[in-house]
């Protein structure tokens, strides 16, 4: 759902931010998932000045054109070449500059730059209505009013300011939040302060005979209320009207619907406009549907209707499905010039089951679904006749229809002050919690008692217990605001923190859910995968002389688990094992816990929907940095490896400590233990992971608000620098906005110069308070590539 600020306005006047209004709305109970700037007006007007016409004379090079001299309020007058028809000497018009970016109602933003038109320099540009987003007219320059001051800025002439956006993620149970009053009321409740509906007093009824109404269904339409309107003339809505669809996403079509859309949003009430002329026999029949019985609907699928469905029909068809969508037929156009307006109170699960069967969701029937007010219908009627006297001229011909056989009466039950204490687990004055029931528009009845009697409003649906009165005073007051005992009860644990066992467990998940195997090989081995025999510990009686060791590193137990499958036909390997490795010392013998894994073979089994792609080194990398993110473990520092276990490799370093080593295991290595092709294997100390972990701290921060931003850079580079390199000093650039720095593609070859590369990489930039400019962007991309040039040579291709 979203909401407009300048929208609440309305209602409630508070001199809050929209950034502190959206922290407070999500504490009541009302989440705000996002909130966004919103033009009304495509780029604001931004830019743009007001100037007068000083002289104006025939383009010697084209018929079409003419040569005109701009006062804009500077020292010197600016020439602009103008194809307009009416552009005339003493006329004020809106003028963009050189540098001014324009927003067009159709096509991409452009920019003004000075020019020369068939030999005769322009300066500028004179703005059409379509050219700057304040309409689709493209008959002339826009004519402002002789009294323009000339140098104002044009979208103080139009009034034109930013208006931010709520989305707001409405839970089911807040039916009465799902419209501008709905959330004013919530803040009024949180402020203590009133909230203003519009005076609708200056509404007449007419005097002549207008639609007839005729409910046949008092359960589905438990109330229904309509009035006749003539004379109106149906076109496009004055730029607020727009404006404020525009800001909450719906689109503008005509006045009328305009209006119908604004009251729904408005007031949470949804309205329907018939066309009187299609309406047969002059009579609106509120009935169950026959049968497959056919309409055809605004979408221009004609739908087969069941018996359980309420329509809105005349003498002779259906009109519409009640509460869900409206029919082709009699929906207002163009030549409409009477209507018969409707504002009805339906069954909520007689329109939860209509809408299923149908397969339509639609702003209505998400409302009347939840349930909305049964006591706002006719105040709504009065309020949208009123806007539609004022913007399409109507007369209200009729009076109005109000069909209501049997009020919804509010919920009337016992709350306890004790009992509300005892819930909420703070003592609250009773003042205050009397105060705060009030503010909600929920009355209260009796004195100083500790029960007393509450009437809640039948638009709060979801308030009909104590408990719904008690959670209503929770949110209200504030669940911050109810400390946490100073007192934690709890039995003695000698449970070692962390508890090694559920770490291996929540890394083994991952794992296993990133399509790992777990093994488990003999810690005997034979001498000739040791390490260094010199440490190594051997049995005095071994059963073999395969099985005469105990083990110093898991990679010849992985290779020899990869070999032994490779033999049975099953090349593709990805294992992870726990287990430990053993050694001799000067004081006897030590032993220590690694965790190790293996990849080899494809990177997935053979199929006839994908080609077979080999694993490689980022496979690798891509598993460990994950295990590394899954414990949280940050600072540390990169270091290439070769050697002992690798061909070419890496290790990450915790201190001056390695925390893990992994790369492609050499040659001589995967000879030594009869396997055939590339394996990858990484091995962790996981004494040091535990002792790591121990130490490490848990912080939450709230889930960003604003968007985030990308963008990318091709960096020409020496070979010798390195990924690492460039995301330390991408960090040290910028230590607040950018989130993240990726490598997306990398690249050698005779195209570039010998002993370069190009890194193609992509930085994520996002401010956790406000949504970023483009000029913040582009001020941190230009210190970017500056530093990436200074620290290591790049150059930016």
């Amino acid at each position: 759902m979203n909401i407009s600020y300048n929208w609440l306005q309305n209602y409630i006047d508070t001199q809050k931010s929209p950034e502190e209004l959206s922290l407070i709305l999500t504490d009541i109970g009302l989440e705000v998932e996002l909130l966004e700037t919103v033009q009304t007006i495509p780029g604001g007007l931004q830019g743009l000045v007001v100037g007068e016409v000083k002289t104006c004379i025939q383009h010697p090079n084209a018929d079409k054109l003419k040569i005109t001299q701009i006062d804009v309020g500077g020292p010197e007058l600016i020439n602009i070449v103008c194809g307009a028809p009416n552009v005339r000497a003493g006329l004020k018009v809106i003028v963009a500059q050189v540098g001014t970016i324009c927003h067009p109602i159709n096509g991409e933003p452009f920019k003004i730059t000075k020019s020369k038109i068939r030999g005769e320099v322009s300066q500028g540009m004179l703005c059409g209505e379509d050219e700057i987003g304040l309409g689709t007219s493209h008959e002339g320059i826009v004519e402002l009013a002789d009294a323009t001051a000339v140098g104002s800025l044009v979208k103080d002439y139009y009034n034109s300011k930013d208006d931010y956006r709520f989305e707001i993620g409405l839970t089911p149970n807040r039916a009465d939040a799902a419209s501008h009053l709905g959330v004013a009321r919530d803040l009024a409740a949180y402020f203590r302060i009133p909230y203003s509906l519009r005076d609708v007093s200056a509404f007449q009824e007419g005097k002549q005979e207008g639609v007839a109404v005729d409910v046949r269904d008092s359960y589905g339409a438990p109330r229904y209320a309509g009035v006749t309107i003539s004379g109106i003339t149906v076109g496009e809505s004055p730029d607020w009207l727009k404006g404020s669809l525009n800001t909450i996403g719906i689109r503008p079509i005509n006045n009328i619907v305009d209006i119908t859309n604004y009251i729904l949003h408005d007031l949470g009430q949804p309205l329907h406009a018939f066309d009187a002329a299609k309406v047969s026999g002059n009579v609106i029949v509120v009935r169950r549907a026959a049968e497959n019985e056919l309409i055809t609907t605004l979408d221009g699928v004609e739908r087969k209707l069941s018996a359980e469905d309420l329509v809105i029909a005349d003498a002779q068809k259906p009109l519409c499905i009640a509460g869900v969508f409206g029919g082709a037929e009699s929906g207002v156009n163009e030549k409409t010039t009477t209507i018969f307006l409707e504002s009805a109170y339906f069954n909520a699960v007689s329109v939860r089951k209509t809408s299923k069967r149908h397969g339509l969701k639609t702003d209505a029937s998400f409302r009347y679904e939840r349930g909305t007010d049964p006591n706002i219908p006719v105040y709504a009627l009065h309020k949208a006749a009123l806007l539609i006297q004022e913007i399409a001229g109507g007369v209200i011909e009729s009076s109005v229809t109000d069909f209501y056989p049997n009020p919804v009466n509010s919920f009337n039950f016992t709350v306890s002050y004790s009992r509300v204490q005892k819930l909420i687990g703070k003592e609250i004055p009773n003042r205050e919690i009397r105060a705060i029931i009030e503010s909600l528009g929920i009355g209260v009845l009796g004195g100083d008692q500790d029960e007393f009697q509450v009437s809640v409003p039948a638009y709060k649906v979801d308030v009909t217990r104590e408990v719904d009165v008690i959670e209503e005073v929770l949110r209200i007051y504030g669940y911050n605001n109810i400390e946490l005992n100073t007192q934690i009860k709890s039995s003695l644990n000698t449970t070692e923190k962390p508890d090694k066992e559920v770490v291996l467990n929540q890394v083994a998940d991952l794992l296993i859910g990133n399509g790992y195997r777990e093994i488990l090989n003999n810690s005997l081995t034979n001498l000739a995968y040791v390490d260094n025999p010199d440490t190594a510990v051997r049995l005095v009686n071994p059963l073999s002389s395969d099985l005469d060791t105990m083990r110093q590193n898991l990679l010849f137990s992985a290779l020899t688990t990869v070999s032994y499958n490779q033999k049975r036909k099953n090349g593709n390997a990805r294992y992870f094992e726990y287990g430990k490795t053993y050694f001799k010392t000067e004081g006897g013998y030590a032993e220590q816990q690694n965790m190790s894994l293996t990849i080899a073979g494809n990177l997935v089994d053979e199929q006839w929907q994908s080609s077979n792609t080999k694993s490689n080194f980022y496979h690798i990398k891509s598993a460990v940095d994950g295990v590394i993110k899954r414990l949280n473990i940050s600072g540390i520092r990169v270091e290439e490896i070769t050697g002992l276990y690798f061909e070419y490799g890496l290790r990450y370093m915790k201190g001056q400590k390695e925390l893990v080593s992994f790369g492609s295991v050499s040659p001589a290595n995967l000879k030594k233990a009869d396997v055939d092709g590339k394996v990858y294997f990484a091995s962790f100390d996981w004494d040091l992971v535990i002792k790591i972990i121990r130490k490490n701290k848990i912080k939450f921060h709230e889930v960003p608000k604003f968007p985030s931003v990308r963008r990318d850079l091709a960096l020409l580079v020496d070979e010798s620098v390195t990924f690492d390199r460039l995301m330390q000093i991408a960090a040290k650039t910028e230590k607040k906005l950018l989130k993240e720095v990726n490598i997306f593609d990398v690249y050698k070859g005779d195209k570039l110069p010998e002993g370069k590369k190009s890194y193609a990489l992509s930085f994520i930039i996002q401010d956790d308070e406000k949504t970023l400019n483009d000029k913040q962007i582009e001020g941190i991309i230009k210190k970017l590539m500056l530093n990436f040039e200074k620290e290591t040579g790049a150059s930016i291709r």
